[in-house]
């Protein structure tokens, strides 16, 4: 292969070439597959064949089994078997006939074996069981059955489906040779193709190290060398293609940048004394710049305490205000109170006296009471005395003066009642006339008290109006106090803004001072990196 193809011919050749061998091997590996996926396909064909031989036998020899059981016993279940054995016997020969196919002797074999099953179904099995419906015929069955008619047609089929498995065991030897040479056949496809193309892969691989990777792992270490620093070499072209024309790109490249480090290093030296300069001046503006604003913070920070203290001192002085205003409040609900107290003071007096009138009126109502008790207790005494004079009466009289003695004797015996009556009444206005005394003195004492209390509730009344007069006083001396504070903040604000702005003004200055230093600091820095990368070149 000429070096002068390029990398994409010769990977693209490589490539086709290793294609072309797998696309062959797979072909050979597909068609020695497909052969052997038909003979095993045929051979399971087989295989299947001898099964349903098997079972058409097997359905036979139910049907045989169950007639003579029946035969035997004459009882119905014992026909089971020949019943199962015929509708297996029908789903035999279906798979029989669809296995064999177009096959010829085949189908003649079968054909007659299910010939001799169909003539023994209807000949023996069928005419026995009708005649051994009937008990007296049951002989004449069992005669039908035991006939050698029947052993001849079980002969006949047997011998048909052997000969089938004669004939399918011949086949089945064929397709077990087809299936070893199949199989050897893919496994020769599957390794001879591997090794195929692993050896135009070794030749491919040769052929790619001679006319790619060498010419690289020259490439590679120019490149470690210009890395390094060395641009004084030139890297020899020997290859074509893209690699040749890499080569010679590298050689470019290398002396371009040669004059460029040439540049670099006149251009970072004049570089690097600008920076210098530019920070030699910034570090003295932001020294200036520096004192200015330090001189400005302090003078900020004690407006800033004195703004500070007139907040608070305005504070404190809303919070006086608030709290003797609140205090009025309070007075003049005291007053009130007061007032209020008075005039309940006042009331209770009145009703005091009001209820001493009335007490005093209950104690005139009372004794009269005990002279109605006095007269009442006169009458009882009489009536007893009455009583006894006509109890005496009564018994001088006799028989007929007892009628007369009887209410004499109710009339003393109502004068006792009504004298211990009146007796329990005087003691209980007794008790009233004491209760009423003492209430008398209290209400007079209440009467003294309430006097008492008005006259306090007056002297409280006055004090409070007083202190109430001093607080609205201090209220609006406090207000005026905050009136000239606020002004005074409104000046000392005014004074703040001024300040706050020379001190931004001082910052942005300090900043940008900050700024050209740090940037006159990256020259330098950028300016000794590009010095260092300059001299890391040798040309």
């Amino acid at each position: 292969m000429p070096q002068s193809l390029g990398l994409n011919r010769i990977l693209g050749g490589a490539i086709g070439i290793i294609a072309l061998v797998s696309v062959l091997s797979s072909g050979a590996v597909l068609v020695t597959g497909d052969q052997l996926r038909d003979a095993t396909d045929a051979r399971s064909r087989s295989n299947q064949l001898v099964r349903a031989l098997d079972s058409f036998r097997a359905a036979m020899l139910n049907q045989e089994t169950g007639l003579r059981g029946y035969l035997i016993t004459g009882r119905d279940g014992s026909l089971e078997p020949y019943r199962t054995g015929r509708q297996t016997l029908d789903e035999a020969i279906d798979r029989l006939r669809g296995l064999v196919g177009q096959d010829a002797e085949r189908t003649r074999l079968l054909a007659a074996a299910v010939a001799a099953a169909r003539s023994w179904q209807t000949e023996v099995g069928e005419a026995a069981l009708r005649m051994a419906a009937d008990p007296a015929k049951r002989a004449e069955a069992v005669r039908i059955e035991a006939d050698g008619q029947g052993k001849q047609l079980f002969d006949t089929f047997r011998e048909k489906l052997s000969a089938i498995e004669g004939l399918e065991e011949v086949v089945r030897t064929a397709l077990a040779e087809r299936v070893a040479r199949g199989e050897r056949n893919e496994s020769i496809a599957l390794w001879g193709g591997t090794l195929i193309t692993l050896l135009i892969c070794l030749g491919i691989g040769i052929a790619i190290n001679r006319l790619i990777v060498q010419p690289l792992v020259r490439v590679m270490a120019f490149v470690g060398r210009v890395g390094e620093g060395d641009l004084s070499s030139q890297l020899a072209v020997r290859a074509g293609g893209e690699v040749g024309r890499l080569s010679a790109t590298l050689n470019t490249m290398v002396a371009g940048l040669s004059d460029l480090a040439r540049t670099n290093r006149a251009a970072t030296a004049d570089l690097n004394a600008a920076a210098a300069e530019i920070r030699a001046s910034a570090q003295e503006q932001a020294a200036s710049v520096e004192q200015q604003f330090a001189a400005v913070q302090e003078t900020a920070a004690t407006v800033d305490e004195i703004t500070h203290s007139g907040a608070q001192i305005s504070k404190r002085a809303t919070e006086v205000i608030a709290t003797a205003q609140a205090t009025a409040q309070t007075s003049r609900q005291g007053l009130r109170a007061v007032s209020d107290t008075a005039k309940a003071m006042e009331a209770i007096r009145e009703q005091a006296e009001a209820v001493a009138g009335n007490i005093v009126s209950l104690s005139e109502k009372t004794q009269t009471i005990g002279d109605i008790i006095e007269t009442v207790n006169d009458i009882s005494e009489r009536t007893h005395l009455l009583a006894l004079n006509a109890a005496i009466e009564a018994a001088a009289a006799g028989e007929s003066g007892r009628s007369f003695a009887v209410v004499a004797s109710e009339m003393k015996l109502l004068a006792d009642q009504a004298k211990a009556a009146t007796g329990q009444v005087r003691g209980i206005l007794g008790e009233i006339q004491r209760g009423i005394n003492t209430s008398v003195m209290l209400t007079e004492e209440a009467v003294k008290r309430a006097a008492a209390g008005k006259t306090r509730s007056d002297t409280t009344q006055r004090t409070i109006e007083e202190i109430t007069a001093r607080v609205e006083e201090n209220v609006q001396t406090f207000q005026q106090i905050v009136a000239s504070t606020n002004q005074q903040q409104l000046g000392i604000e005014q004074v703040m803004g001024a300040l706050q702005n020379i001190r931004q003004a001082s910052q942005q200055t300090a900043a940008g001072t900050r700024q050209v230093e740090a940037a006159s600091a990256n020259l330098t820095e950028l300016a000794q990196a590009l010095m260092a990368l300059a001299e890391r070149y040798r040309n």
